[in-house]
């Protein structure tokens, strides 16, 4: 029984440690490269309100004919709504979401 104690205290000390030191263990060189990585990705965002037909031409799975399709239909008030409002299909939206964005006019 002190046995089975021990190694209960044992493994709640390991885990105590082990999540105290777990978020230290990041150097801010990483979380830096993390954050630098995704402000490019932010600005290099098509907005599917303002883009221009050549723009959302040139996405993936988006050709000229679909491209004139999201021009016709906006306003957009989300990029979902390309799919829900039946513009594009689910597999061209797929290729795109992470490419794309819906900004609102203020």
């Amino acid at each position: 029984m002190v046995h089975a104690n021990l190694k209960r205290w044992l493994l709640f000390f390991v885990a105590a440690v082990a999540l105290a030191a777990g978020p230290t263990g990041y150097s801010q060189s990483s979380t830096a490269s993390q954050q630098s990585t995704a402000s490019p990705k932010k600005s290099s965002l098509i907005d599917i309100n303002t883009a221009s037909a050549d723009e959302l031409d040139s996405l993936p799975g988006i050709g000229p004919v679909m491209a004139q399709k999201i021009i016709a239909g906006r306003p957009y008030r989300a990029k979902t709504d390309l799919v829900t409002r039946k513009v594009i299909p689910q597999s061209a939206y797929n290729k795109t979401k992470d490419q794309i964005i819906a900004h609102q006019k203020k």
